[in-house]
This record gives C-alpha cells, sequence and structure tokens, in this order.
C-alpha cells in the first residue's frame, strides 16, 4: 500500500509538472532540453530501447562530489553503496556490486571496488566530461559484469582531434565540513596531427562532522538489548554490562573518515583523415579512512576472550580536533594506501574494409595494488593485474540491419595477503563476441542483439571454474505522435560468479561478515522487460520506465544466525529472485525571461525485489523510495538551483539487518560566470544536507555505523580558456 500511494503521488507530481508547460508554440524558445548521443551504446545515435541517462559537463560542474557512487547517486534509479566520501559505488535499479561496470571510456576501471564496499573506485568525477549510463543489463556489450547497468565516465585523456589553440581548465573548490580542499587542472592541445592533453588532481579531506551519532539509533537500542539480555541470563555479566555502559559514543564526528588523493596523466595521439591513434598513462595515489572500525563492537578481533583492547577502547570517544587521516585517532581506525598506474591505449578508422563504417580498438591495462594499514602496522594487501582489450566493427546495412560487431577479451589476476584475506589469489580470464544492430520496419525500430562469452576463474589453491553461456536482447521503439515515444526491451543475460563468491573463506572486515564462497556456483540467470514512455516538447519533458528482471540462481549473501571469530557468518547462495521497479522524471520550463528561464523537476522511484526463500524474503541492501524536487534559474550571467529529495524508510528489511529512517536531502547552489578575453570564470557556492539531517543509506553495508556527512558548505572557481 505504501508503494502505491508514493507511486501515485510522485506520477501526480510528474505528470503536473509536464502539464504545467502546456502545448508551446513552435516558435518560442526550447528551455534546454536536448538530445544526447549516448557513446557507451553503438545504436544509441538513432534512438535507444534501453532506459539511459547522461551527465554533461554543466550537469557535472553542479553534480560532481566525493565519488562516482556519490556524483550519480541522485539520479532516478541510481544510488550509492556509500562507504564515507573515499569509497562509493552507483546501485542501479536495486543491483550493485559486482552487476555494475564502472568503465572509463567503455573499458573498466580494473581496480577491486566489486569485491569490497569500503575499496574506491579509481576514476575521478571531478575530472570527468560526461558520464553515461546505461540502466538494465548492458551485457550484450560488456559481459556479465554489466548485468544490472553500466557507468561509463569519459575524461577525454586520449585526444581524438587536434585543438586550434591550448585550451585548459583548472578547477578549486574547499568545503567547511572536514576542512575539504579540492583541486584539478587540465590542458590539451597540439600542432599539425599531433594532439595531447595533460591533466592533475588533488583532495584533501579531514574527518567529517555527523548531525548526531556515528552509530544509528537502531543499532544502539539492539546492542542495549543485548546488553540487558546478558545480563539476565550470566550473573557475571556486570563487568559486561559495565564495560558498555562506560563506553561513551562517538557523537558530532566521524573518525577515520578524511582521506588525502593524488593523480594525474598524460595523453598523445596522432590525429589523420581517416582516423586516429593514442596512448595515455595515469597514476592514482590515495590514502583514506574506513570509517566504522573505531566503535564497531561486535566485530573487533580483540574481543574474543569477552574483553575490548585498551587501545581500542581508549580511541573511541577521542575530541575531535581536525586531527584527519594521519592524526593520533586515526591510529586505531583502517586506512587504504591506494597506488595504481594505468595505460590505455585507442585506435579508431574510418571505412577500414568494405560494407563497414568504421573500427575501434581499446586496451586498458592496470597495475593496482592497497595495503589496510591498522594500528600503524602493514595489514591485508591488495594486488590486481589486470587488462581488457576490445574491437567494433560498426557495419553499414546489411539485409536492412545496421549496426556493430565486436570482440571482447580480458584478465585479472587478484590477490589479497595478510592476516584478514578473506579470499584466495584468483585469476580471471575472459572472453566474448558480441553483435547488436537495428532496422526500421516502418515508422517502428526494431534493435536485437546477441552475445556468446566464457569466463574462466582458477584460484591458487588449486580449484578452478569455467562458465559460458549466451545472452539475447530484442527491443521496440514505437513513435506515438510527434512528442511521444514509447519503447519495448526484452532481454535475455547470465552472470558467471566472480571469484570472491566462490572462493571466500574468512573474515571480511570491510563488509564486518566471515563471508563463506560457494564452489559449485552456477551462472546467475536474469530475464529482463523494460517498458518506457518519453514524451519532449518544447519546454518540457518527461520520461517513465517500468522494469522486471526475473533472476534465475540469484547470487546472493544469505545470514545464517552464526558466529566465527567475533564476526557474523554469511554464506552465498543462489535461489530465484523477482526486482519490480519504476521511474518517472519530469522538467518544465514554467517561466521564461530574455535574461534567463526557470525550470521546474521532479522525479520518483523505487524498486521491491523478492528472494524465493522461505520464511523472511526481503533482500539486504535494497534502496528505498525515493521521491525528489528541483527548481533552476539559468541565464547567461547567473546560475542558480535547489535540488530536494525525499528518501523515505526502508522497513522490508533481510534476517539480522536493521531498518533505516527516512531523511531529507535538500541541496542549493549559485555560480555567477565573468568572460575576460577567451577566459571564462565561474564562481560558486553551495550547500549539501543543508537541514543537517541524519542521512543513513540504505544500500552502504555500514550504514548503522557510518552516516552521511552534515551540513556542508562549499565554495570555489572555475577558469576555462
Amino acid at each position: 500500500m505504501k508503494h502505491t500511494q508514493r507511486l501515485f503521488a510522485a506520477m501526480t507530481i510528474c505528470f503536473g509538472v509536464a502539464a504545467t508547460a502546456g502545448e508551446a508554440p513552435d516558435e518560442e524558445r526550447p528551455s534546454g532540453i536536448e538530445e544526447i548521443i549516448v557513446l557507451a551504446h553503438p545504436l544509441a545515435g538513432e534512438g535507444l530501447a534501453q532506459a539511459s541517462d547522461v551527465m554533461d559537463a554543466d550537469e557535472l560542474e553542479r553534480k560532481a562530489v566525493d565519488n562516482i557512487g556519490a556524483t550519480v547517486g541522485n539520479e532516478p534509479g541510481i544510488h550509492n553503496s556509500s562507504y564515507g566520501v573515499g569509497a562509493g559505488r552507483p546501485v542501479i535499479h536495486g543491483l550493485g556490486g559486482a552487476r555494475v561496470r564502472i568503465m572509463e571510456e567503455r573499458i573498466d576501471t580494473l581496480d577491486v571496488s566489486v569485491s569490497s564496499g569500503d575499496h574506491a573506485v579509481t576514476v575521478d568525477p571531478f575530472l570527468a566530461e560526461r558520464v553515461e549510463v546505461l540502466k538494465g543489463s548492458a551485457t550484450l556489450l560488456y559481459g556479465s559484469g554489466a548485468i544490472g547497468g553500466v557507468v561509463d565516465v569519459h575524461t577525454g585523456r586520449i585526444p581524438h582531434e587536434v585543438p586550434e589553440r591550448v585550451r585548459g581548465a583548472l578547477h578549486v573548490r574547499g568545503s567547511d565540513n572536514g576542512d575539504g580542499r579540492n583541486g584539478t587542472f587540465r590542458l590539451d592541445g597540439g600542432g599539425g596531427n599531433f594532439a595531447w592533453h595533460l591533466d592533475a588532481f588533488a583532495r584533501e579531506a579531514d574527518d567529517y562532522d555527523i548531525p548526531g551519532y556515528a552509530e544509528s539509533a537502531a543499532l544502539r537500542a539492539r546492542e542495549e538489548e543485548e546488553e540487558h539480555h546478558d545480563e539476565d541470563e550470566d550473573e557475571h555479566g556486570d563487568e559486561h554490562g559495565d564495560e558498555h555502559g562506560d563506553e561513551e559514543e562517538v557523537h558530532g564526528h566521524l573518525p577515520g573518515s578524511g582521506l588525502e588523493v593524488r593523480g594525474g596523466s598524460v595523453g598523445f595521439s596522432f590525429v589523420g583523415d581517416r582516423g586516429s591513434i593514442g596512448l595515455s598513462v595515469s597514476g592514482l595515489d590515495s590514502v583514506y579512512g574506513i570509517p566504522g572500525h573505531s566503535h564497531d563492537h561486535g566485530h573487533d578481533e580483540h574481543e574474543e576472550d569477552g574483553h575490548h583492547d585498551d587501545e581500542h577502547e581508549e580511541h573511541a570517544d577521542d575530541e575531535h580536533e581536525d586531527e584527519g587521516i594521519h592524526g593520533e585517532e586515526a591510529e586505531d581506525t583502517p586506512v587504504v594506501d591506494l597506488e595504481q598506474t594505468r595505460i590505455d591505449l585507442e585506435a579508431d578508422l574510418a571505412d577500414p574494409f568494405d560494407g563497414f563504417e568504421s573500427l575501434n580498438l581499446r586496451l586498458g591495462i592496470n597495475d593496482y595494488e592497497h595495503v589496510e594499514n591498522e594500528a600503524g602496522e602493514v595489514g591485508t594487501a591488495f594486488a590486481n593485474k589486470a587488462w581488457e582489450a576490445r574491437a567494433e566493427l560498426t557495419h553499414g546495412p546489411a539485409s536492412g540491419w545496421r549496426g556493430a560487431l565486436g570482440v571482447q577479451l580480458g584478465d585479472r589476476q587478484f590477490s589479497v595477503v595478510g592476516e584478514e584475506a578473506f579470499t584466495p589469489p584468483v585469476d580471471t580470464s575472459s572472453g566474448g563476441l558480441f553483435w547488436v544492430g537495428e532496422r526500421s520496419l516502418g515508422e517502428l525500430g526494431l534493435e536485437a542483439g546477441l552475445r556468446y562469452d566464457r569466463v574462466a576463474h582458477e584460484a591458487a589453491h588449486g580449484d578452478s571454474r569455467d562458465f559460458s553461456g549466451l545472452s539475447a536482447s530484442l527491443g521496440l521503439i514505437v513513435p506515438l505522435s510527434e512528442r511521444w515515444e514509447g519503447t519495448l526491451l526484452a532481454d535475455y543475460s547470465s552472470r558467471a560468479p566472480v571469484g570472491e563468491e566462490l572462493f571466500s573463506d574468512s573474515p571480511h572486515p570491510g563488509t564486518g561478515v566471515f563471508e563463506i564462497g560457494d564452489p559449485e556456483l552456477d551462472r546467475e540467470k536474469a530475464r529482463n522487460l523494460a517498458a518506457t514512455l518519453t514524451g519532449r516538447g518544447d519546454r518540457w519533458s518527461l520520461q517513465g520506465t517500468f522494469y522486471y528482471a526475473s533472476f534465475v540462481d540469484f547470487i546472493y549473501q544469505a545470514a545464517t544466525g552464526e558466529e566465527e571469530a567475533g564476526f557474523d557468518v554469511r554464506r552465498y547462495a543462489q535461489a530465484d529472485a523477482t526486482f519490480p521497479g519504476f521511474e518517472v522524471e519530469g522538467r518544465v520550463a514554467v517561466a521564461e525571461w530574455a535574461a534567463g528561464t526557470l525550470d521546474l523537476g521532479a522525479f520518483f522511484d523505487m524498486v521491491s525485489p523478492e528472494i524465493d526463500v522461505s520464511g523472511n524474503n526481503h533482500l539486504p541492501l535494497i534502496p528505498p523510495d525515493r521521491v525528489g524536487v528541483s527548481l533552476e534559474f539559468t541565464s547567461d550571467r547567473l546560475r542558480a538551483n535547489v535540488d530536494y529529495v525525499r528518501a523515505f524508510e526502508q522497513h522490508d528489511v533481510a534476517d539480522f539487518e536493521l531498518p533505516s529512517d527516512a531523511y531529507d536531502d535538500l541541496r542549493a547552489r549559485i555560480a555567477w560566470r565573468f568572460r575576460l578575453s577567451g577566459t571564462t570564470v565561474d564562481l560558486f557556492l553551495a550547500g549539501r544536507n543543508l537541514t543537517d539531517d541524519e542521512q543513513r543509506l540504505h544500500t552502504s553495508v555500514v550504514k548503522d555505523l557510518v552516516p552521511q556527512p552534515g551540513r556542508m558548505i562549499e565554495a570555489g572557481l572555475r577558469v576555462r580558456f
């Protein structure tokens, strides 16, 4: 009933937004709504049956924050699996982790962020020129890791054209909460047939402030209940109870939430009449805290004898003095020290063969490692040496079909070494062959695709598994009128288990559980159906999508209620599951003057998955329903916007999972633009969480220990020349 009421209210808002515009005369100026090609999909230039989203440079200037998950996390149908500000991955239509591929220029980021929520994605959102999202299965183009969707970040590090003059941009900003400092710089130039690119970025922040306690009210209540239960059953429970009772809760700030990030790249290209070939080399050094562990009562390795480590307690309530990631308070908090070197190559060729329009070759080679240090001592070390390559040929009309065919290959050597190594080293190789195409049937558009892929895992202890399978899709684009269009998309997709799901057998402090894999896991199969209605006028736009995914052998972590080494035991298991959901978004120009335009926007999204097991059929980490409203004024000199999102409570929880309260997210931003002799300067002042609400993202594995930052005021400038 609650979903129905929220859905009805949201549809009323969004359709009301569109209706406000009425039928504007054709001669009126459009309100900036325009079609943007989704380059992550070769068919997008002619229309796309799959739901998608694009954030261009101007939108990223307003919305880019902390990490890629937080940057896209307030878009319809997308959430953030936050682990503080240092790490966060997108969750699309309720699916995250290994089911969502994050790419840089159509090649996987090749980091280890899929293995744990506390592992950062190694692409910086502040350097992005454009972010493209494919919502729903994209396995045809990008393999089994895209069964839930794709986020493709375009950075322009490999130039595709020679600029007429040197172009550059400088972006600096600072924030009061956590004393954040952020700067990015890029230059693009060239001459003759050669083009070059250079960028650098740095970001620092101390521990951030929070509105209340670090632990949620639900967790504190459960701990208090457990204390009373222990006291009632154990006549010697006074010592245990006093220990918890005397410990002061962390309040007002979040220890271990600081970060330091440095990186940059250099790229070169040769650009000819028929194509280009280019290379870029990039590096990243990052140090960030893993919040939530300094006050994790139930899962401390020093509690096996029933007593807390004295040093652990001593720092549990240290006074907050902006000590940041290297301060005394951070000594007890795990810290990730990350290094990455990446090489990318790309080649484009027009009209390579008869009947083919273009050829694109991409190769990414990555050398990644990070060490999780605790109490000043070197802990678990993660390493990932990986490469991925793809070749894509776009062909002209053949039997009425125009499309692209290609091959994708990859190799990943992943290892975890140390006391907290939760999975053995695993070598993974993958390969895929695919074709996607489109054709016209009168006024109708038809899309189809087919892919065969193979994945092989070989663990260091000798176990190995091979998986192979087919994926297919069929889509229909139906023009309903001059302003309205409907699309239907049906597809079958599959996902091979990742090494962590197969071979884990150890405590995993990042997720706070003892993870036990299952080497006998089968492929995860999904039948997906999506229907989208899109309307677009001179001053308004409206889009709504219903989707339904039916999984066979869905892989999930099943809570057992057992404990081992002080950690809750969870086993990877399989069962059938369904993911029905809906999202709607509307926008309208409510007022227009010679000086500018005032736009009103609204959205609503929801997903209600169920798993086919006896007893509790709720899955963990499922996003709550949300509704959002925005108001934006745009002119040549001034841009101002106010964005409000209401995330409702999430009480449909899995076994041993705590519910989450509703929260508000109010943001505002105002920017002034000046132009001086070919240079554009933007000054801005912005605020996030202006109501200073306690925000806990239900998609986060540490949401009961790690709330989002409290009120934050930011100021900065961007210079482009």
